[in-house]
């Protein structure tokens, strides 16, 4: 993967709820939900990262040195539900770059944009730095299309999470658990 990229907007919600956490926990009282609220957000990241994967809808930016020579860009963060625009800079101008110049490929991991048959990247002087802005929507449609093994993952953490409040217990290392170990590395994205 080539560039460098950041989270541009968030999620607006979790792939699993209050009440399946509150079920998984064994918990029937109101008291701690804001606390299981922060855990589950903590927890969906957490599996973000180490798969590097977006679970839920989320917004993105890519940014590129140069265009690809391969015609080809990779887009981080699967699986990808849309390209929003792409963006680059030339002579201190930023110009939005036409969408029939570019194919979207989302059915697979990761997605991608390629150029579209007689169309070739801007000839254009690039500006230094990250000139080029891929800004695109990653993750599941819904909460309902989050493989099962990730909201597992994300519960087991909870758990843990919820069990262990502390950042260090003495005498204890605390740990991701091995069986969340091996749910996170089946999803873990492979490039």
């Amino acid at each position: 993967m080539i560039g460098s990229w950041t989270q541009l907007v968030p999620p607006t919600e979790e792939p699993v709820t209050l009440a399946e956490i509150k079920d998984h926990l064994r918990i029937s009282g109101t008291a701690e939900d804001s606390l299981l609220t922060l855990y589950a957000q903590m927890a969906r990241e957490a599996v973000e990262n180490e798969c590097w994967r977006a679970l839920m809808a989320q917004t993105w930016v890519l940014y590129l040195t140069s265009w690809p020579t391969d015609g080809i860009i990779d887009l981080p963060r699967p699986p990808l539900q849309s390209v929003t625009h792409i963006k680059y800079s030339s002579a201190g101008a930023v110009h939005t770059w036409p969408e029939s110049n570019y194919l979207v490929y989302t059915g697979i991991e990761p997605g991608r944009v390629v150029l579209a048959p007689d169309a070739a990247w801007p000839s254009d002087a690039l500006d230094s730095g990250y000139p080029i802005a891929v800004t695109f929507v990653a993750g599941y449609a819904d909460a309902s299309a989050v493989p099962g093994m990730a909201k597992a993952a994300i519960l087991l953490q909870i758990g843990e999470i919820y069990a262990n409040r502390e950042a260090a217990i003495t005498g204890t290392i605390v740990a991701v658990s091995p069986a969340v170990q091996r749910v996170l590395n089946l999803l873990k994205v492979r490039y």
